[in-house]
């Protein structure tokens, strides 16, 4: 049994519980972060001395953090090819998209996009910024648009990991009212991945606990 502590309207616990979904692993989640609190107690900070979210605990085992660590984890540990093969060839070019969509398009996506629209309160929000921020994340999915215009998931024509690292963003993406550009490819892929699931319990859930009021 996975335990997992973390509340469900964070994007980084919506990626565990994806991956959680997509192996069909059993699994309890406790509240924890944002309004529900608890990240700053002492038995929380023994666990992850950051005081973040997700934590994750296998079993008896000892508490895991960091996201994109958990998912690797899980996928090494009860993952198959072609989610996550064993070769390591073929595993490092799923692994480089997912490197690429955490530190690109969800650093750029998450704080100067959605944080600004929907956690920051509009008389606080500035709309020059956030026209900055979507350019810069729009270069980003230019990249991704090209990919997808050739294969049919971000890593090749299999669902992989790489897909839980790039598409927990997207339901958010296509629901704020920001500019996008027109990416048929890339709405074709988020279509897609809307069916699964999976995807539909853990990445498609409101948000609206998080947004600021005046």
């Amino acid at each position: 049994m996975l335990t997992v502590w973390g509340r469900k309207t964070s994007s980084n616990v919506q990626a565990l519980m994806w991956c959680i979904g997509e192996l069909g692993l059993p699994y309890e989640r406790h509240d924890a972060g944002h309004i529900y609190g608890g990240t700053d107690t002492p038995a929380f900070l023994a666990m992850n001395p950051n005081g973040t979210v997700p934590v994750l605990r296998d079993g008896g085992g000892e508490p895991l953090w960091e996201t994109g660590a958990l998912l690797r984890y899980l996928a090494g540990r009860y993952g198959a090819a072609p989610f996550w093969p064993t070769d390591s060839v073929v595993r490092a070019r799923i692994d480089q998209w997912a490197e690429w969509s955490k530190i690109n398009v969800t650093l750029g996506f998450t704080v100067p996009i959605f944080w600004q629209v929907v956690r920051t309160p509009p008389s606080r929000q500035d709309p020059t910024a956030i026209r900055h921020a979507v350019t810069k994340l729009d270069n980003l999915l230019s990249i991704a648009e090209a990919q997808l215009s050739r294969k049919t998931y971000l890593a090749g024509d299999e669902f992989t990991l790489a897909d839980i690292q790039f598409g927990h963003v997207l339901y958010r993406y296509f629901d704020i009212p920001i500019d996008r550009q027109d990416r048929p490819a890339l709405r074709r892929y988020y279509d897609m991945l809307s069916k699964r699931p999976a995807f539909r319990e853990h990445v498609m859930v409101s948000y609206e606990e998080l947004r600021a009021r005046e």
